[in-house]
């Protein structure tokens, strides 16, 4: 059981820069791509896993709540369109 007096983790390096770059615009195919791939060093279909995780954590919405809200209204949305 966890102690309420402790604050809760933070999130680790990783999730911050996935945030980070789902933060940004990318300006050409492929670029978003390129990054993910340079920064963290891993595949795009493990980052939009870990991104549609941190939508669901609390710790993500409190670091960035303007890039979490509209991040999970699009995947409502093509949730809903299915």
């Amino acid at each position: 059981m966890t102690d309420p007096t402790e604050p809760e983790p933070t999130l680790s390096d990783q999730d911050l820069a996935v945030l980070d770059i789902a933060r940004r615009q990318w300006a050409g195919p492929g670029a978003r791509e390129r990054a993910i791939r340079e920064r963290l060093g891993i595949s795009p279909t493990r980052y939009f896993q870990l991104l549609n995780a941190l939508l669901d954590d609390p710790r993500a919405l409190a670091h960035d709540p303007i890039t979490i809200n509209r991040l999970r209204r699009t995947r409502d949305a093509r949730r809903d369109h299915r």
